[in-house]
């Protein structure tokens, strides 16, 4: 009896198409369809999954409740030169992070250092590939979100802020950008998802239940608790300041009186190195820095010294020469997708 295979490759370009073509008759426009493609299968190449194809159903559900605006109609407002707020009139992250990242990086060339803030979106997705776009351009990257309350905070009974993510990108000439991505959460909802399909015990500390009370049960964990406790949870609340108070739309305020409207905020910085020396000399001195960490004596039993973006870089080479792997449930997701939406579903060899 033939098994089938956990993970089905499929190349990094006709998964992009493939995404993108399921995402367009999902609503968006071609444009804004192949854009959050490019997101999700970054992240997918990069492995991280959690945040790539699997991603594309819950995108279609969106779309078709109406949740994310399948035709938005984004304005940007500024009244400085190195400042703006893009309302993304409830667009896919994917679409509004892009050209958020986009106009940071144009700004910063005249500034020397630029921020936009995004008010309204619908998932950002991962915020990774934001400043990643603009360590691209030679420029500093840093990216903030936050969402809606899914996670503890230190002394509340119950949910009460976001697992909010930040990210940091460093551009770097002979070594691969530095690229620190990361939740103020212990772990991914995802994971506690995935503890609970598999009946898998949860570190200690990593999750609560609906009132809050560390539990390390699958079956009774619903939220995450904040990494290093005070500290996550302060961070996520600061968060919140920095982005949504700050462009005039406030979730944890507006959450806990009782609107629970999906929606996300974001603030994207964009820092020009030219503007604080030679940005040759400083791009050798990141090689350098990071050169100097590889360097450094291994501890006994680990495998290596890595710095933030270095091994995903390497799985996105690899993914990007054999394929990307993709979940078999997930490629029946997408394949029965493209069946009710009449897209045609990569060939695959093999």
């Amino acid at each position: 009896m033939s098994s089938t295979p956990a993970k089905i490759l499929v190349p990094a370009d006709d998964l992009r198409a493939f995404c993108a073509a399921l995402l367009e008759q999902g609503g968006l426009s071609a444009e804004h369809a192949r854009t959050t493609a490019d997101v999700l299968v970054w992240a997918a190449r990069r492995g991280v999954d959690s945040h790539g194809t699997a991603r594309v159903p819950a995108y279609l559900d969106l779309l078709a409740k109406g949740v994310a605006n399948a035709r938005p109609q984004m304005t940007t407002e500024s009244t400085a030169p190195a400042a703006a707020v893009l309302d993304a009139d409830r667009a896919p992250g994917p679409v509004a992070l892009t050209a958020a990242a986009d106009e940071a990086v144009r700004r910063a060339r005249e500034t020397g250092i630029a921020s936009v803030g995004v008010r309204r979106t619908v998932h950002t997705g991962a915020i990774g590939y934001y400043v990643s776009r603009i360590a691209e351009q030679g420029l500093l990257g840093l990216g903030f979100v936050a969402g809606m309350p899914n996670m503890g905070y230190t002394g509340v009974k119950g949910a009460a802020v976001a697992t909010s993510p930040l990210a940091i990108a460093v551009p770097a000439r002979e070594h691969a950008p530095l690229l620190l991505d990361m939740a103020t959460a212990t772990i991914a909802l995802g994971r506690i998802r995935q503890a609970k399909a598999s009946g898998t015990p949860l570190p200690e500390g990593a999750a609560a239940t609906a009132d809050g009370t560390p539990t390390t049960d699958p079956e009774l964990a619903v939220m995450p608790l904040p990494l290093g406790g005070a500290k996550g949870s302060g961070m996520s609340l600061a968060f919140e300041l920095l982005t949504s108070v700050l462009v005039g739309a406030p979730i944890f305020a507006s959450f806990h009186a009782g609107d629970r409207e999906h929606r996300q905020n974001a603030l994207l910085v964009a820092v020009d190195p030219a503007a604080f020396g030679d940005p040759e000399a400083f791009v050798a001195a990141v090689d350098d820095t990071l050169g100097t960490l590889k360097r450094l004596p291994v501890a006994e039993g680990a495998d290596g010294v890595f710095y933030p973006g270095e091994r995903s870089a390497a799985v996105a080479g690899e993914r990007g020469a054999k394929g990307i792997p993709v979940a078999a449930k997930v490629w029946r997701e997408l394949t029965g997708h493209a069946e009710r939406l009449g897209v045609s579903v990569p060939r695959l060899e093999g």
